[in-house]
């Protein structure tokens, strides 16, 4: 069984990972409209991640004798002024849920709750593959600037990003 407070950081984690592809999905709209078909298909997919983090989350409270409190999902932002701006606000959004799990870690070791401390050790792995590659993305984007031959070529290298779900033992 896990403390009140850590079912609760669980489940506000869980609306934010949920958010997380709410925000992703709003971005793929603004990159389909703008024809780019592949910027659209990157934040597709992770838009799928971040459904399944959220899952993983919602599993996990589950698993250890927690509730599930399902929060309201607020609407993200929609209209964007440039690809600049929508990378950028993806790196920003990433390390904000980057905080949020380390502050999680932080109760856990707090705690001294083992379990929800080995959970998460995944997630601080993802993060930083999930910054590094918003980060990598922002600074192709600022190198590029409104150079059309290399928005449409970043647009093809980001077509090639395909889902791929957690390992089966992580959505346990």
């Amino acid at each position: 069984m896990i403390s009140e407070r850590m079912q609760q950081k669980l489940n506000e984690q869980i609306q934010k990972e949920f958010f997380s592809a709410y925000l992703y999905l709003s971005m793929e709209t603004y990159f389909t409209s703008q024809n780019l078909s592949g910027f659209a298909n990157f934040f597709r997919v992770q838009a799928q991640e971040e459904r399944d983090h959220a899952m993983m989350f919602f599993n996990y409270v589950t698993h250890v004798g927690g509730k599930v409190k399902l929060g309201q999902i607020d609407e993200p932002k929609s209209d964007f002024e440039s690809i600049e701006e929508v990378i950028r606000m993806s790196l920003e959004h990433e390390q904000f849920v980057t905080k949020s799990i380390y502050s999680i870690v932080d109760l856990a070791l707090e705690e001294k709750d083992h379990k929800t401390n080995a959970f998460l050790q995944w997630f601080v792995t993802e993060q930083a593959e999930e910054e590094s590659t918003a980060e990598s993305n922002l600074n192709k984007v600022k190198l590029i600037g409104n150079d059309g031959r290399g928005i449409l070529m970043l647009d093809a290298e980001m077509a090639q990003r395909v889902y791929s779900p957690p390992p089966a033992a992580q959505m346990k």
